[in-house]
């Protein structure tokens, strides 16, 4: 019984927590996503330049 009290005390603190934070509007959620999806191609495509300049300059130097 003891683990249940205490599982019991768990979430309910827990609960208590969560109604302390301050959670983002929609609006500020959907930007945050787009800049996340932004910043992700971004470095995507950077990152694949990358790889083939220095793809073609181990070709040129092995050749």
């Amino acid at each position: 019984m003891e683990k249940i009290d205490k599982a019991k005390q768990f979430f309910s603190e827990a609960k208590q927590e969560l109604k302390k934070v301050s959670w983002p509007s929609r609006q500020q959620t959907i930007t945050s996503t787009w800049v996340v999806f932004a910043v992700t191609a971004v470095l995507a495509i950077f990152l694949g330049l990358v790889d083939l300049v220095l793809s073609k300059l181990v070709t040129y130097i092995i050749r």
